[in-house]
């Protein structure tokens, strides 16, 4: 491939004039399948350059155990490219943001109380070093000095909205040179002086800007700033994501395609952020923290200009109109194919599997005197069972804790008697109690679902889990904590529903039988209250009756023609056993 690079206000590939038009699709997000799909639409929009980010959090779920395969197989995601002709800008973080847990962070970082993230921290800079010598290596014979197709790889992300470290922003640079990452290399921060100032490194990356408007003021602010680069957004945001209880978010495409034509009719750099966005499968997605805390939903449809199910918007014709106009011929014919969808209607869910009576199938108990959060005993995704026995005689005392991280259910015996949420104080005639007389005892359980860690801004160092469980004042010890990742459900033992009411938490079990070659399709649950969803093992991702969104998309590489098993768990109860597939999505 090619050589990017910059002299004054003006990139050159291989010594020609250039303007970089790139649309943001992340591979983590995609079904391998599909990569080809979403890649060549891109190419026949008129881009030349797709962005990724790399995910830590998945590419090293255990400490020092690496994971580039299948969907994670970032090599073939650049080499698909490769095979389009499509240039790859390549945002490797460490911490990427992207609406996703913890930033694209691992987990286990949080298990060092003493580390300080993103910062020129020894220990946490020892971890990222190992990380990028695996990764670099990967992505090394990619990179276009060595006649790959990567054009751009970015130092850390938006790190002016976090610190102003520069001691640690020349670490990262470091190891791209230490582990023989050659290339142009950016920073991209939004812009504004105090995130320019803190996230920049002027003279030694090429900095851009991220903003989603008014591209004329930003790129007064950037020219003021840096006179001698060319303009570039690395992250146009033409849509936005959505958090659970809060309303579906649409953008006006009259302003992103007006913004667009903007940036061609002055030949400055563009990146979309996202041209797709995909979806947060299993328990991937972020959370935000302003007031309170919010989760994000799994869909990342984000408004893009390819749909959650890889469609093509009306705004991806508009942007297309704009490349003919500027390009002429130079823009591909379209010739991909939207996927086919399939409404398979409704499935009966004929098997349940309770959760309490399936622990020891699921999980290893680990005693400790104080409750724990979940990464201190090495888990990272899905729920986790604090387990205590609670002797009498008692007070009438309240049952408190010191921090939900982030929704925690309470079972005494068994029954259930509330549930507390984070940022949200629960009035005390509804927190649990548990008066008790002389030989009388009870089982405590509190079940803890971990919604997302924080991706953006200064709350990052977010474990999860319930800890300082007391009743009054007093701090109540002796706990068996269940670690539930919910990975491996083939230890379950269901029985037949037979009526009975459905109770949770639970998992629900039933079959889908497809005639023929398997389509893409879009799962609803009214009636359910929350909880997510399997198909043959794989997980769809998280479902919650507060909406904004009402489906799950399930893609057809996932299906298989024939029994599929579909497996609910659904943590609070369920007024109904049936589920159905549609067409269409529902997003809110």
């Amino acid at each position: 491939m090619s050589i990017l690079s910059y002299k004054g206000k003006q990139f050159y590939m291989d010594g020609e004039p250039f303007t970089v038009i790139s649309g943001a699709m992340h591979y983590f997000r995609i079904p391998q399948e599909y990569w080809y799909d979403r890649l060549l639409k891109l190419k026949e929009c008129g881009f030349n350059c797709v962005e990724t980010y790399t995910c830590w959090n998945l590419h090293e779920r255990e400490e020092g155990k690496f994971d580039f395969s299948g969907m994670l197989d970032i090599e073939k995601y650049i080499e698909t490219a490769a095979s389009l002709g499509l240039y790859v800008i390549l945002r490797p973080g460490p911490y990427i943001c992207a609406e996703w847990d913890f930033g694209g962070l691992p987990a286990w970082l949080l298990k060092y109380p003493d580390m300080a993230l993103r910062c020129n921290d020894e220990l946490y800079l020892s971890k990222v070093r190992r990380y990028y010598k695996e990764l670099l290596g990967r992505i090394r014979p990619h990179l276009a000095v060595n006649g790959g197709n990567i054009v751009m790889l970015q130092v850390e992300n938006e790190y002016g909205s976090y610190g102003n470290d520069k001691d640690y922003l020349h670490a990262v640079l470091d190891m791209y040179k230490e582990f023989d990452a050659d290339c142009l290399f950016f920073t991209s921060d939004g812009p504004c002086y105090s995130m320019l100032t803190g996230g920049t490194l002027p003279g030694e990356c090429i900095s851009v800007a991220n903003f989603g408007s008014r591209p004329e003021e930003q790129s007064a602010v950037m020219f003021e700033y840096f006179p001698d680069q060319p303009f570039m957004c690395g992250e146009y945001w033409n849509g936005w994501f959505d958090h659970w209880g809060v309303e579906h978010h649409r953008r006006d495409a009259k302003e992103i395609v007006s913004d667009f034509k903007t940036f061609m009719d002055n030949d400055w750099s563009i990146n979309v952020y996202m041209f797709h966005g995909g979806t947060n499968f299993g328990f991937t997605n972020g959370a935000n923290y302003t007031d309170r805390y919010f989760a994000t939903i799994t869909s990342y449809d984000y408004g893009a200009l390819l749909t959650e199910a890889g469609d093509r918007t009306d705004a991806y014709y508009k942007f297309r109109d704009i490349l003919v106009e500027k390009y002429g011929d130079k823009v591909p014919a379209i010739t991909a194919k939207e996927t086919e969808k399939e409404a398979y209607g409704k499935v009966e869910l004929t098997e349940s599997a309770k959760l309490f009576d399936n622990l020891e199938n699921l999980s290893s108990p680990v005693h400790v005197a104080a409750p724990q959060f979940m990464e201190n005993i090495g888990q990272d995704f899905g729920y986790i069972l604090y387990r205590t026995t609670v002797k009498g005689p008692t007070n009438d005392w309240l049952l408190n804790f010191e921090h939900v991280h982030d929704r925690a259910q309470v079972f005494v015996d068994g029954e259930y008697k509330a549930t507390y949420m984070r940022s949200t104080e629960l009035p005390d005639e509804q927190k649990v109690k548990l008066p008790m007389t002389y030989g009388e005892q009870r089982q405590l359980d509190i079940l803890v679902e971990n919604m997302g860690r924080i991706n953006y801004g200064p709350k990052l160092r977010d474990q999860k889990g319930a800890v300082g469980m007391r009743f009054g004042t007093q701090l109540h010890f002796g706990w068996d904590m269940y670690a539930l990742p919910m990975t491996d459900l083939s230890g379950l033992e269901y029985k037949r529903i037979d009526g009975e009411k459905i109770d949770g938490p639970v998992f629900l079990r039933g079959s889908l039988e497809i005639n023929g070659t398997p389509k893409d399709t879009f799962l609803r649950l009214d009636g359910f209250e929350k909880g997510f969803v399997t198909v043959n093992g794989f997980n769809l991702g998280r479902y919650w009756k507060v909406g904004p969104t009402k489906t799950l998309y399930v893609p057809a590489p996932i299906l298989r023609e024939g029994k599929n098993e579909i497996v609910v768990f659904e943590s609070d109860g369920t007024s109904t056993t049936t589920i159905e597939f549609f067409a269409e999505p529902d997003l809110g």
